[in-house]
């Protein structure tokens, strides 16, 4: 057993004031033997633990079924018991212990399913204690070199067998509750993204397909839209990889951006005078349209948000035309392009594929109107994804200073 700091939180609510006890786990939970005997869930009702996601469908989460021929010896899982998988994750080396919020199913026999005694523990409390990382590993860190020498088959009952700290059941139902509160808002944000990403796809559909025009300030409409190829309206250049085995010409301060970091304020690498110098790296600057030829991210757009060099899969596109009208077209014809050019035989797109592409492209006045209705949406995700990333990171913080 582990020796812990204190058996009182940094943080708690002002109306509780005796200290938390150090219980046995197996007098706040019992392991369920209930058995999916008469295939009352089918494989569809298979579940699987995520340590990102919590207790999941395996179809909708995996995409298939990983379920054996039978089904029937599966363990039920019912809303608010406790589950443990004992495979390992790079965060969670013992395994992870997740509350089953959503719906019932089955887990395999290679899970351990727990339900809590309603006379000491309350489900949701040990369900955000485990969510903790550092909580989980703490405690299945002496069972598993204890129970199972590393090899991480340990006995469900032995999962028991150490200690934690707890408040009483009506402290634990108190901050159950305050997290849900915070779960919740932070699934609203969600779904207010989404609904905004939503909406701006629609807009920009519209306006491509002229189903939606802007008027110029004396109220008219504007001219007709232009058919160009890409290559007539813009000039383009990608990059190069310095020689990897120089290493003179790594760790400079020149970030080096690569077709997954096209949206990002960091690059992994850095490179050197020199290693730009001696290599087709090409330097690009903060606000460059840039276009992903190949990679994991082939067909993404972005506006730099960096200066600093790019590599051959990168393409900076430069135009006297409007960057977030040509970055919206890219944005949404992505799906069509990739398909079109990466699944008919071609890995990878290229800067001739790029320049032969076709846009109708409206007077630059309209472009710039379009744009700055684009913007106005686009600062709205974006302040819609801070307020996410900061419910987030408070109640990270909350969760790391509540419990003992």
């Amino acid at each position: 057993m582990e020796k812990h700091k204190s058996n009182k939180p940094l943080i708690r609510f002002p109306e509780f004031k005796d200290s938390w006890e150090h219980k046995q786990l197996s007098e706040l939970l019992y392991e369920s033997k209930k058995r999916n005997e008469n295939l009352k869930f089918g494989k569809d009702k298979v579940l699987s633990v995520s340590g990102e996601y919590g207790i999941v469908n395996q179809i909708q989460h995996l995409g298939r079924s990983y379920a054996g021929v039978s089904v029937h010896q599966y363990h039920v899982v019912d809303i608010g018991d406790i589950v443990y998988t004992k495979s390992p994750l790079k965060e969670n080396p013992y395994g992870i212990i997740r509350l089953n919020k959503s719906k019932a199913g089955i887990v395999s026999t290679l899970y351990a399913v727990y339900k809590p005694n309603k006379q000491t523990a309350y489900a949701p409390f040990l369900g955000y204690y485990f969510s903790l990382d550092a909580n989980t590993n703490r405690y299945l860190r002496p069972l598993v070199k204890k129970g199972a020498k590393n090899d991480m088959k340990v006995n469900n009952e032995y999962v028991l067998n150490d200690k934690i700290y707890v408040p009483t059941l009506s402290e634990q139902k108190r901050i159950a509750s305050f997290f849900d509160v915070l779960d919740k808002k932070i699934e609203e944000l969600k779904c207010k993204k989404l609904l905004l990403d939503d909406y701006k796809k629609g807009v920009v559909q519209k306006i491509f397909s002229r189903k939606l025009r802007f008027k110029d300030d004396k109220g008219k409409y504007f001219p007709k839209w232009e058919t160009k190829k890409l290559g007539e309206i813009a000039t383009f250049f990608s990059g190069g990889t310095p020689d990897t085995g120089k290493k003179s010409y790594y760790n400079g301060k020149i970030p080096f951006i690569k077709s997954g970091e096209i949206n990002s304020k960091k690059t992994e690498q850095f490179i050197t005078e020199e290693g730009l110098k001696n290599s087709s790296a090409k330097m690009v600057k903060k606000g460059d349209l840039l276009y992903a030829l190949y990679g994991a991210t082939s067909g993404e757009s972005g506006i730099s948000k960096i200066s600093g060099a790019i590599n051959q899969a990168v393409l900076c596109i430069r135009s006297i035309h409007n960057k977030h009208f040509l970055l919206a077209y890219f944005q949404l014809n992505k799906t069509h392009i990739t398909g079109r050019f990466l699944q008919g035989g071609q890995g990878n797109l290229s800067a001739d594929i790029v320049k032969a592409l076709v846009i109708d492209i409206p007077s630059k006045e309209e472009q710039n109107k379009i744009a700055a209705f684009l913007n106005i949406l686009d600062c709205k995700i974006d302040s819609t994804i801070i307020q996410i990333q900061q419910t987030e990171q408070f109640r990270k913080g909350l969760l790391q200073k509540m419990f003992c």
